[in-house]
């Protein structure tokens, strides 16, 4: 790894309301907020990052980020890293690796995203927000809807209606964010597991019943969101897909190499960031779809930060932050 020489380290905060709240098993997320980071070596080169965890993580983060100063050499901030929070070694990560290399003409350049899954709200909203959906994509459509916020009673009669709305070329992914229990896990398993059309149950069980979703995993497809950063893990030999959401897991450059390298069953999900997180999640489902299993990056478009906050050129977006 080549040294870069003393590093500057800048900070920007930004924040935004989303165009919807979005309404999860956890709760309605409204707005997002962060940092954004600029780190620049002695030759006047720039990689930038941003840091967007979430509320749980701000404060560990605030602090870390007033305990690192404006200095650095190489191969402190490396040997930080692995003990940082999770959204705030993405962003560090994110801006060495640009520095490195990434992004730039003798690496490729940035690689644009291929289509994305179409992210719908939760309860009866779904169905005009598929019917738009539809409007824009076609019939070829990957759809992921928000599920485990309501009665089960009034999502499961949600679920009839899109499916009779799906064509029989779409793909659904259901996502509980571990809001189910076993039992009403069952009853959607036994359900949907003769559809065609679904494409998985993501994060059905809490991270820790690695029992239940390996159980659940015999009967019909599962993708794992959240146990990919709670102290449960994995289940064993984990068979199925895993749902990555770079800008909460640390350092991004594993996964460059990792999906890089053809890694199979394994996708990029936003965590709803500006156009900074947004750059690198397109240059990975770039290299996803371009690997052996291949699918729809979950890029939530239309849910994230709008206009020069959402651009694709950091310093546009580093301006925009102060508006």
């Amino acid at each position: 790894m080549t040294a870069l020489g003393p590093l500057q380290l800048a900070w920007r905060p930004f924040q935004f309301r989303l165009p919807q709240a979005m309404v999860t098993a956890h709760g309605a997320l409204a707005e997002r907020r962060g940092w954004l980071l600029r780190l620049s070596d002695p030759e006047g080169r720039c990689g930038w990052g941003e840091v967007t965890p979430l509320e749980a993580a701000w404060p560990a983060c605030r602090a870390a980020i007033a305990q690192l100063g404006e200095t650095l050499e190489q191969g402190q901030l490396e040997g930080k890293l692995p003990q940082l929070p999770g959204p705030l070694a993405f962003g560090l990560g994110l801006a060495l690796a640009e520095l490195q290399g990434l992004g730039s003409a003798a690496e490729g350049g940035w690689l644009p995203a291929p289509p994305s899954a179409w992210l719908l709200p939760a309860g009866a909203a779904a169905l005009p927000a598929l019917e738009r959906a539809l409007a824009a994509a076609g019939p070829h459509i990957t759809l992921k809807w928000k599920v485990a916020t309501e009665p089960e009673a009034s999502e499961r009669a949600v679920l009839e209606a899109l499916l009779a709305l799906l064509p029989d070329t779409g793909r659904l992914r259901l996502d509980a964010n571990g809001g189910w229990d076993r039992a009403s896990a069952g009853r959607w398993a036994e359900r949907l597991r003769q559809e065609p059309r679904l494409a998985w149950l993501e994060q059905p069980l809490a991270p820790g019943d690695h029992e239940g979703l390996l159980r659940l995993a015999r009967l019909l497809p599962v993708a794992l969101d959240e146990s990919l950063r709670d102290p449960a893990g994995l289940p064993p030999h984990w068979p199925g897909w895993r749902v990555h959401r770079p800008a909460l897991e640390g350092d991004p450059r594993p996964l460059l190499r990792a999906f890089g390298a053809g890694e199979p069953r394994a996708m990029v999900s936003t965590a709803l960031g500006t156009g900074i997180s947004q750059r690198l999640l397109a240059h990975l489902a770039a290299l996803q779809a371009a690997g052996p299993t291949p699918c729809a990056p979950g890029l939530a478009p239309g849910w994230g930060a709008s206009g020069e906050l959402a651009g694709p050129e950091p310093a546009g977006v580093w301006a925009a932050a102060l508006v």
